[in-house]
């Protein structure tokens, strides 16, 4: 069987190298693009490598950001221009293969098992397009190579900014069972520390249970970590990929019982998914908010607004107007889980492909 050779090109601080570039006045400086300078709202979109440096990270709070960085600059964003720049990466990525799945504005998968210069070496590939965005763009990207889409995405991260691993097809299962748990990525804090409570730490842990054994403790999800942890990913890179939905849940490691309890974590669920809008720019109409109790039963509630919102204010308070209709501090409820999902986007840019991120 022919492996797949699988590139996840992810563009470093991709707003904050933009600008930059851009605006000399900004480099070395710790930037923020998005939320507010006087930190009464909005959220980061990206963090320059000077801000993270103080613990600055996309989707945080304005003002969190400014308390940890007093100096940090707030720069307005420049959507079309990150388009544009986005659609020039993506001219790039054409010049070896057509199979690129964009995650969003700034990370995309690419397979070049059949590559159209016929090169061969997906090192060598990676190489080439880094070294073009340097060139025609001013800007870097950290590269990750391997057999799957799963370790990619993984390896990308490994040597930012301006990185490139590649993790051999003889390498995926010792680099797995060497990866701690919270690098897995849909791994969440939540998840993380429940692993680590059970002494999970590793891969190589994950490893000793029985796929029945994941599926017991983690749902679904145990049979993802099963595979992976073998090195297995089978899905394929998608060129036609589109969003239908933008959400975030957390799972909470005690239940919640007073709104008092659940309204904070709603305008946390709601930072994550207006960033992550912002990073899509993309407006959508319905607010679904899902529930999960500790008995397991679950519920979904929605509301669709006359007007496209992706902020993350209006995205809250629908959510606690949802949660407030379940009557949540009812005798004996106890909620395990709280989720928001804004979609319904077809209404917000009927003249452009939902999902022509590049």
């Amino acid at each position: 069987m022919t492996l797949r050779k699988i590139i996840h090109i992810d563009m470093d601080a991709f707003y904050a190298s933009v600008e930059q570039r851009d605006h000399p006045e900004y480099r070395g400086k710790p930037i923020a693009v998005g939320g507010s300078p006087e930190g009464r709202g909005g959220v980061v979109a990206t963090a320059s490598y000077e801000a993270r440096k103080f613990g600055v990270r996309s989707a945080m709070p304005s003002k969190r950001a400014l308390q940890l960085c007093p100096q940090i600059v707030f720069v307005y964003p420049r959507f079309d221009v990150y388009r544009d720049v986005s659609r020039h990466v993506r001219s790039i990525f054409q010049r070896y293969t057509d199979l690129i799945e964009p995650l969003s504005l700034d990370e995309a998968y690419l397979d070049v098992t059949l590559d159209k210069r016929n090169i061969g070496s997906a090192i060598a590939i990676a190489r080439q397009i880094k070294q073009a965005i340097r060139d025609e763009l001013g800007l870097t990207a950290s590269a990750g190579v391997s057999i799957n889409k799963f370790v990619a995405k993984i390896a990308s991260d490994m040597q930012k900014p301006d990185g490139l691993t590649f993790i051999a097809p003889s390498q995926v299962e010792t680099f797995m069972e060497n990866l701690p748990v919270e690098k897995f990525f849909g791994v969440g804090k939540v998840t993380a520390d429940k692993m680590q409570r059970m002494g999970l730490f590793k891969g190589a842990d994950l490893k000793k249970l029985s796929e029945n054994d994941l599926v017991q403790h983690f749902g679904k999800a145990g049979r993802f970590y099963f595979r992976i942890v073998r090195g297995q990913d089978d899905r394929a890179v998608q060129p036609h990929r589109e969003t239908k939905s933008v959400g975030a849940e957390d799972t909470f490691p005690h239940d919640l019982t007073t709104l008092a309890e659940m309204n904070p974590e709603l305008d946390k669920l709601a930072v994550k998914v207006a960033s992550r809008l912002e990073k899509h720019q993309l407006k959508g109409r319905t607010v679904t908010l899902k529930v999960k109790y500790s008995d397991f039963r679950q519920i979904t509630r929605n509301h669709s607004a006359i007007h496209p919102i992706s902020d993350m204010e209006t995205i809250a308070g629908a959510a606690k107007q949802l949660l407030a209709k379940t009557e949540p501090e009812e005798e004996g409820a106890k909620i395990r889980l709280l989720g928001i999902t804004v979609s319904n986007f077809n209404d917000e840019r009927p003249d452009t492909p939902q999902l022509s991120l590049f």
